[in-house]
């Protein structure tokens, strides 16, 4: 099997989308939103992150119950990336053991300047994935890889879950902006988490602490 978009079977975890699908069926979705410092989040204790958690896993249960999602895709990037992998594999372990987990890195050693914890954060998810690859055997060479990987993770999904605020678009934009013209066309999902739905979920929590 190779990587390459033209050449990747379309059965199993990667097939191109066809046009011939009468029904769009969301059984791959692609996972991302924010890095840790976009959000204000410098530690593995913030809050933050436990909101963010049970945004991502009451859409992902929801896709399970409605959609019969059957894989959940990241790249294995800092911040929502790992939170969702995170999420996923809590929703395996509990209720959805038939849940399934990828982690598509775009170059050889995505983690090698990151801190210590973001790092044992990496070789964790890695580690507990269904499947694990890299698309370019190499090291870093440029952020042109990032766009590469953003083209064949949405070419090889049926829909995106993204954590984006319209009005501080950061990182995420681009990965929308890509989206964008599929989702438009009624050939890809495109799902968001709002920052009103964080503060929902934030409220729900704070509901169920107080024993409401």
């Amino acid at each position: 099997m190779t990587l390459t978009g033209q050449s990747v079977p379309r059965t199993g975890l990667f097939h191109l989308f066809s046009a011939e699908r009468m029904t769009l069926m969301l059984k791959r979705l692609l996972v991302s939103g924010y890095k840790p410092h976009e959000l204000g989040i410098f530690n593995d204790k913030h809050p933050g992150i436990a909101v963010i958690r049970r945004a991502i896993t009451g859409r992902i249960r929801g896709l399970l119950e409605d959609e019969g999602l059957e894989w959940v895709i990241v790249s294995g990037q800092p911040g929502v990336e790992t939170w969702a992998a995170e999420a996923a594999y809590e929703l395996r372990r509990k209720e959805y053991p038939e849940l399934k987990v990828a982690v598509i890195t775009p170059f050889l050693e995505q983690e090698k300047n990151w801190n210590d914890s973001r790092k044992l954060a990496y070789e964790s998810i890695i580690g507990k994935a269904d499947f694990t690859t890299v698309l370019m055997n190499r090291p870093y060479e440029g952020p042109w890889q990032f766009s590469e990987r953003d083209k064949f993770l949405l070419r090889n999904s049926d829909g995106l879950l993204l954590v984006y605020d319209e009005e501080n678009e950061g990182s995420p934009k681009w990965l929308r902006k890509l989206a964008l013209p599929a989702s438009e066309q009624g050939h890809y999902e495109l799902l968001t988490i709002s920052a009103e739905d964080l503060n929902f979920a934030a409220e729900e929590m704070r509901m169920e602490e107080e024993g409401w």
